[in-house]
């Protein structure tokens, strides 16, 4: 996994204090976001492979009710915002809908 950090040069304040500290949070949030990447990479190519071991074995594409329960769960956990984010999860592991 790859960090790519990238150096403020502005944080919004003159306040030096305040400014080390946010750039060290920053420099936090880099680090979860390169693991989200990884992670997020990791599941479609996982989600990938489960398809095309379904379709290989004489199953369907997808199971619509395998889906409503990962929008359900990141809904109950996430709220609304939840929903929309398990839409592109999914997506990234089976590709879009209709197409």
């Amino acid at each position: 996994m790859t960090i790519m950090t990238v150096q403020p040069t502005n944080t919004g304040t003159s306040e030096a204090e305040a400014s080390m500290e946010i750039a060290s949070l920053r420099t936090r949030i880099d680090e979860i976001d390169a693991t989200l990447i990884a992670l997020w990479q990791e599941r479609a190519a996982i989600s990938q492979q489960v398809g095309k071991t379904r379709v290989a074995s004489g199953g369907t594409r997808l199971v619509l009710s395998r889906e409503r329960e990962i929008m359900d769960r990141f809904r109950a956990e996430l709220g609304p915002d939840g929903t929309q984010l398990a839409l592109l999860i999914l997506r990234a592991g089976r590709g879009p809908l209709g197409g």
